[in-house]
């Protein structure tokens, strides 16, 4: 090992590969954090917070914080294309489930942002760049960065979403990995030109394209959902937002209700434009020597059941802790992680299949039928790392 607990190198700065970066820190390791953006990435959709990650978070000592910067959605409505509501309740929430649950929902940046802050000082953050090389051996591993000098590192973890460049780096083309789910999504920040307060509104249309706005503050911004069905995947450069825009575009076309201002907004003045497929990232191993993934980057699940976060956050904490009991052999450790919540990852993504294919056969056959995602938490039974804490 390089100094006494390790060097440990985190590829990507979002909900996993900031509670991992939190954890290994309290341990004693070495942590720098790289992310290609050139900051913290703004925006970005609602995320819950649930069963076993509520447990993680109590255990860093955010929960009151997530709390704090909950939604706090007063409910939802439906309406038709021509505008007109078809659906109302104050009882539950599209993106969120039940309002009387005990799971939180945060919006995406406000969760990163609780995070970063919890990692503290001694965490090195490295923005705007990015991992080019790894090279492996028995004792570390070498690494390449786009833009800074060569390090050697005890251990990577690939944090870096769905399309993982660390992924591509160790485990090849990105292809063989991701499961597509029959459509794509697109969550921008828009100004809250309908006044929603602390309010979500969806379109309710006949067709493959839908939207919807929440809006927290009626006098302040809005996040915009966009998307459309697609039964064969569509081709598109995952980096390229201006094509992506001009897609959603075509696809959106003909839609009624605010749908033409959302795309007004998409094209002038939109913040934080996020789009992708719904997929899955289905891999036989995660981890490899010492290098792991963690979250999207190793076993995305999809929108399908809102547990994406809940998934990273977990897997982060146990990756972590089994890192730390592993002493000076890290690669022990990671394959541990991998061994601990296999089963957990695959009841989630089995169940994230079953409703999306349920979905797609039956519709949306009635404006008051949701899922209620709270009998969609699979649990885990966390071990306990305390003694392991610096």
């Amino acid at each position: 090992m390089t100094n006494e607990k390790g060097r440990i190198l985190v590829s990507g700065a979002s909900i996993a590969g900031l509670t991992v970066a939190y954890w290994l820190d309290r341990y004693g390791f070495d942590v720098t954090v790289v992310e290609r953006s050139a900051g913290l990435r703004p925006g970005g959709q609602a995320l819950d917070i649930r069963g076993p990650a509520l447990e993680v978070a109590r255990r860093m000592g955010v929960l009151e914080e997530f709390r704090q910067r909950t939604t706090e959605l007063r409910g939802m409505s439906m309406v038709d294309d021509s505008g007109t509501e078809i659906y109302r309740t104050t009882e539950r929430t599209l993106t969120g489930g039940r309002l009387d649950s005990e799971d939180l929902e945060v919006l995406r940046d406000d969760l990163v942002d609780i995070l970063h802050a919890a990692c503290g000082a001694r965490v090195r953050f490295v923005f705007d760049d990015r991992i080019t090389n790894l090279t492996q051996d028995a004792y570390g591993i070498d690494v390449e960065f786009h833009n800074t000098e060569p390090a050697r590192y005890d251990a990577v973890i690939g944090a870096d979403g769905a399309h993982s460049g660390t992924r591509r780096l160790v485990f090849g083309p990105e292809q063989p990995f991701l499961r597509y789910m029959g459509g794509y999504v697109a969550i921008m920040t828009v100004p809250n030109f309908l006044g929603l307060d602390r309010w979500q509104t969806f379109l309710m249309g006949s067709g493959d394209a839908g939207a919807g706005l929440i809006g927290l503050d009626a006098g302040g911004t809005a996040r915009a959902y966009l998307g459309f069905e697609s039964e064969e995947p569509v081709e598109y450069d995952y980096r390229d937002e201006e094509a992506q825009k001009r897609l959603l575009a075509e696809r959106a076309a003909g839609l009624g209700w605010v749908v033409p201002q959302i795309l007004d907004h998409m094209r002038d003045d939109a913040s934080g434009f996020h789009f992708d497929a719904r997929i899955q990232v289905v891999m036989e191993h995660w981890t490899k020597d010492r290098v792991a993934l963690v979250g999207d980057a190793g076993y995305a699940v999809s929108l399908t059941t809102g547990q994406g976060a809940s998934m990273a956050m977990t897997g982060a904490y146990v990756l972590a802790g089994e890192i730390a009991a592993a002493g000076e052999n890290p690669a022990a450790g990671i394959a541990r992680y991998e061994h601990e919540v296999r089963e957990y990852v695959l009841r989630n993504q089995a169940a994230a299949r079953k409703l999306n294919d349920q979905n797609h056969d039956d519709g949306q056959s009635g404006a008051g039928e949701f899922t209620d995602f709270g009998t969609l938490v699979e649990d885990l039974a966390l071990k306990d790392y305390r003694a392991r804490l610096r």
